[in-house]
């Protein structure tokens, strides 16, 4: 899993913070100590079942772009649409 991380300076220290979840932060003397406790929280939090990576199908018509491409249904629907299209233009 891949999570953003956002890393601050904090008072001549750093602090790492989960993107989004704020609250998942940690403060380390060094840039690198803050990461790596960070990474610790969060798998300790993956481990725990509190952080859970989900995919999400895309809803929409560009969900559709290309889906029916090889369709040969499609293909000769739009097709006839086309013929028709054109035998009204004259």
């Amino acid at each position: 899993m891949t999570f953003p991380v956002l890393v601050e300076d904090c008072d001549g220290q750093f602090a790492a913070s989960l993107v989004g979840i704020p609250e998942v932060r940690v403060v380390g003397a060094t840039r690198s100590q803050a990461i790596d406790a960070l990474k610790v929280e969060i798998e300790q939090r993956v481990a725990e079942g509190g952080l859970v990576s989900l995919d999400i199908e895309t809803v929409g018509v560009s969900s559709l772009a290309g889906k029916y491409d090889a369709d040969p249904t499609l293909r000769a629907i739009c097709e006839d649409a086309y013929l028709a299209r054109d035998a009204e233009r004259g």
